[in-house]
């Protein structure tokens, strides 16, 4: 049976039309006439039978029908274009991994040691995105994950890398010449807040036997290194682990308060799908990965 998959001429068009919502800037970037993009815009909508734009004296809309396309067929797009370059970026042989990262911990901790398995597996190509949260691989085009958190994803093998050490860390303008500060006086500091660990700060003061009425309150960012810049401009004090700001702890920009430290309940893991599980690449990338972070455990004292 045929396909019912529109042409790709058509596809691209659409793709281009939709993102600046104007056939004519769509023309532009194709090297095509307007009345080309415009009759494949017109072909792709009598194959699908519906309208994807409303026509108007100032231009053309999306119709809802023609967003929630859109938003489909660019992942899609996007997908055949990484394919397709991968293929020829290894000429057919090799493999790729595509990696979802959270960007703190790859930038600081995985990617000052990935060259060591790149020089291994010159045949293999890692290639990251930025992911903070759970997501479906189904509905991705992920082989793996590295995730903070909890390892009960359904569907996927957890492989077990290492606890943070969540430390308090400021500007050392915060100190006021003194060489640390007692826990209450952290408290009586602005505390910025990390999104993904809403109960952070709570955790730290429980590991002291301390209740901070307002531990839950303050200013919240995503990533650890938008914590650490707020940190180091006075904003407040921070909870980060030491392994990921060791350049801003190494320059002075930012210093340790107080030297309490606990291990976390959760932890890093490498979440991989059961289906992709058997891959030869994805299998020489989980035995590095889980030998080295065991190692760094090892020498950090980390969980």
């Amino acid at each position: 049976m045929r396909r019912k998959i529109p042409s790709t001429a058509s596809l691209l068009a659409f793709e281009r039309a939709a993102r600046h919502e104007s056939f004519t800037r769509a023309a532009e970037e194709l090297a095509l006439t307007q009345s080309a993009v415009c009759r494949q815009i017109a072909s792709l909508e009598d194959f699908l039978g519906l309208r994807l734009f409303r026509r108007t004296k100032r231009g053309v809309t999306l119709t809802e029908a023609g967003l929630s396309y859109s938003r489909q067929i660019g992942a899609r797009l996007d997908a055949m274009e990484r394919d397709t370059l991968s293929l020829m970026a290894h000429h057919g042989r090799g493999a790729t991994i595509e990696l979802a990262v959270m960007p703190t911990f790859a930038t600081r901790w995985l990617l000052p040691r990935l060259g060591e398995f790149l020089s291994q597996h010159p045949d293999v190509t890692v290639n990251m995105n930025n992911r903070t949260r759970p997501f479906l691989f189904a509905d991705t085009e992920f082989d793996a994950a590295l995730y903070f958190g909890d390892a009960g994803w359904p569907g996927t093998e957890a492989h077990f890398l290492m606890r943070e050490n969540p430390t308090p860390v400021c500007s050392p303008r915060r100190l006021a010449g003194r060489a640390r500060l007692t826990p209450a006086e952290i408290a009586a500091l602005p505390l910025l807040q990390q999104s993904t660990r809403p109960y952070g700060w709570r955790e730290w003061f429980g590991s002291l036997g301390i209740q901070v009425a307002h531990d839950m309150t303050g200013t919240r960012y995503e990533l650890f290194s938008m914590l650490a810049q707020a940190a180091m401009q006075d904003m407040g004090v921070a909870l980060i682990p030491p392994f990921l700001i060791r350049e801003e702890l190494d320059s002075g920009r930012l210093v340790i308060p107080c030297d309490h430290v606990y291990l976390s309940a959760r932890a890093y893991y490498l979440i991989i799908p059961e289906r992709k599980a058997e891959s030869a690449s994805l299998l020489a990338f989980r035995e590095w990965l889980v030998d080295a972070a065991a190692q760094y455990r090892a020498v950090a004292g980390l969980g």
